[in-house]
């Protein structure tokens, strides 16, 4: 029709343009706008906002500041709706220096402006300058309050805050909260688990006829579930009716899955008359998570619809399962269609069945089909790369990661801290957990460990207390780390003290690491006895790997009376336990008891027991070569022993060996 017209007034065009813009065909709307143009029609106000919109959605930088250029000659960019729509141009598809410069020159006469503004600082995590301009605002409406606690809860430090700017709200009683202020709120309770403030919350929502709104209550049904209110949640899933009531349940079901608390998950799930796709979802990772395969299959073969999500849940399920073939197949059924979450869960999935190389050859795929990375793709393959000590490939990743926003994120950090710590980069770990945007718990203890495993205890320590001083209370594995750290810095007393303030500073139950760690502790330092009363003296029982420390002490110390008891307890939890045999046979060894080692290698050889073959290994062009004693499975082992006997023969050629005998002789 359009094209039909005979005379196209402005107001058709405009229509057009919108109409494009509407249906999200940007390309075809902007070519409309160029032909508008063209054709000398003259742009109003509706012209311009209908453009400046359409350049916004497309992304189209340079037909926008053309429009730009035109607008400056029209004098339309003082009217309302135009400045807004080209502010928003420039905060969208521009730098926000430019969009600042839109700002300065409009905002006197324009007051949505502060809100673009202030919602432009938000989206890049610039909450200073959000925080700055928020307070020079001449109107705070709910819209600008709700903008600031937003950009505040999306922040990894950031939900304090913003619970005290609610709070600010309203007490100021400059707006009053709508739902999606509310539904913000109610999440940071959640992430912050403050059961009674989220219960405040909640009852401003029935105050104010919010309640029943949907994304409220799902919100508060996952706050509720987060906060083990498992009861409140379903109160609140109870009380709601209708369409709506399907998402709530999606947030119950969900949160009760997360819990582990799968029976009651089903029941709400089976009382559903209408299962939507996220439902089902989670009901698959519900029944994979509590080991029952059988019904995640199930469940997967009666979905009418298979959508993609449920391919890539369905995937891991296959692959925790320990079937590995079916994962590829599905994830070959996927191609085509495939995103950043079924890559990562296949890459997971190779992982997770001991397909370390597997998953690192995906992702060098993945790249080759240009797949826009996620956090998770980082973290999983940081993973791979400390298992198989590949250096070089760490490297190589870690130069992909500095490309992408995902280095400062605190599970991608605490994976390449916990790789370089594994592969002995100590500098390059301390490195990149300084570039994490406030580390927590987990990141603290993957540095303290990787002191630890290097034998650095000093440094543990001393990063186990800055980590104390910035308000982190350590976890269970955070002891176990510190302890081990104490243990192989011999630092027996500051090791103890630790252990003791476990339970009492930070309510933290050792566990029996725990307990191992101190028996390891006391074992070096030559506190023998002292070692074998604390392991007597435990609540919980000793297993094999306390009494084999008891007994790899005793043996160091030549304590034959302490290591004898041990490694009686050490036989009666496992009779063929090779290493309490040799232990035993070297420390009757050093005592010169010649019978009773005969005695115990005969015994070790009527069971024809043999110790697990050791391994060395060298990374080189990316490929990790393994070697053992007499090793001769590698296809280059000819070669590779000819040089070794050419370098011993040149050695001793240059110092003869009886030399060096008779110079220590000497």
């Amino acid at each position: 029709m359009f094209d039909e017209m005979p005379l196209r007034t402005v107001s058709s065009w405009n229509t057009m343009i919108s109409g494009y813009s509407q249906w999200g065909k940007y390309t075809e709307a902007l070519t409309l706008v160029s032909f508008m143009h063209s054709s000398r029609v003259k742009f109003n106000e509706v012209s311009f906002s209908a453009s400046l919109s359409a350049c916004t959605r497309g992304g189209s930088l340079f037909l926008g500041k053309q429009i730009h250029s035109l607008l400056l000659k029209s004098g339309y960019e003082r009217f309302g709706p135009v400045g807004s729509a080209l502010l928003y141009f420039y905060v969208q598809c521009c730098g926000i220096g430019e969009a600042e410069m839109v700002f300065e020159e409009l905002r006197d006469e324009n007051h949505v402006l502060w809100s673009l503004m202030l919602a432009g600082y938000v989206q890049r995590d610039m909450m200073g300058d959000a925080m700055e301009i928020f307070e020079k605002m001449p109107v705070r409406d709910v819209v600008a309050w709700t903008t600031l606690i937003s950009g505040y809860a999306k922040r990894e430090d950031g939900c304090e805050r913003a619970l005290d700017l609610f709070g600010c709200m309203r007490r100021s009683y400059e707006a009053l909260p709508n739902e999606f202020t509310l539904d913000c709120v109610i999440r940071i309770c959640a992430r912050l688990r403050i059961l009674y403030a989220g219960k405040v919350v909640h009852g401003l929502c029935i105050k104010d006829g919010f309640d029943f709104d949907n994304s409220v209550s799902s919100a508060l049904v996952e706050f509720y579930c987060d906060c083990d209110a498992v009861e409140d949640a379903k109160r609140v899933y109870e009380n709601m009716v209708g369409e709506a009531c399907s998402n709530v349940a999606d947030s119950l079901i969900g949160g009760l899955v997360s819990m582990g608390r799968i029976k009651e998950a089903g029941m709400i799930f089976y009382g559903l008359r209408d299962k939507t796709l996220i439902s089902n979802n989670l009901m698959i990772k519900g029944y994979a998570m509590s080991g029952r395969f059988k019904k995640s299959k199930k469940l997967f073969e009666k979905m009418s619809l298979k959508h993609l999500t449920s391919l890539n849940t369905m995937i891991t399920v296959y692959s925790k399962n320990g079937e590995l073939d079916e994962a590829v197949k599905l994830f070959d059924k996927t191609k085509g269609e495939r995103n950043c979450v079924t890559w990562n869960s296949m890459m997971s999935g190779y992982i997770h069945n001991g397909q370390h190389s597997e998953a690192l050859k995906l992702y060098v795929t993945m790249r080759r089909f240009s797949v826009e990375y996620s956090r998770s793709t980082f973290s999983v393959l940081f993973r791979a790369c400390a298992y198989l000590c590949s250096f070089q490939q760490g490297q190589l990743l870690h130069a992909h990661l500095a490309k992408t926003p995902y280095q400062a994120n605190v599970y991608v950090g605490t994976a390449l801290v916990d790789f370089y710590s594994k592969c002995g980069g100590l500098a390059d770990a301390q490195r990149s957990f300084t570039c994490i945007f406030s580390p927590n718990v987990a990141a603290w203890t993957a540095l303290i460990n990787g002191y630890a495993y290097h034998g650095c205890g000093s440094e543990a320590i001393s990063r186990f207390h800055s980590m104390l001083d910035q308000g982190i209370v350590p976890n269970v594995a955070t002891f176990v780390a510190v302890l081990s750290a104490c243990s192989h810095a011999g630092l027996v007393d500051e090791g103890l003290e630790i252990f003791h303030s476990m339970q009492i500073n930070y309510s933290v139950t050792p566990t029996i690491e725990h307990y191992t760690c101190v028996v390891d502790l006391l074992g070096r330092s030559g506190r023998v006895k002292e070692a074998e009363e604390f392991v007597i003296q435990m609540p919980v029982k000793a297993d094999g790997v306390i009494w084999g420390a008891l007994l790899n002490a005793s043996c160091f110390w030549n304590n034959v009376e302490v290591g004898e008891r041990a490694a009686k307890k050490l036989f009666s939890l496992d009779p063929n336990s090779v290493s309490a045999f040799v232990i035993l046979s070297n420390m009757y060894a050093l005592r010169g008891r010649w019978g009773k080692k005969t005695k115990i290698r005969k015994r070790l050889q009527s069971l024809e027991l043999r110790k697990d073959q050791g391994f060395s290994w060298i990374e080189l062009n990316n490929n990790v070569h393994l070697f053992s004693v007499e090793d001769k499975t590698h296809p280059y082992s000819d070669v590779i022993y000819k040089t070794v006997e050419h370098i011993t023969a040149t050695i001793n050629s240059i110092v003869p060996f009886n030399y060096i005998c008779s110079n220590n002789v000497d």
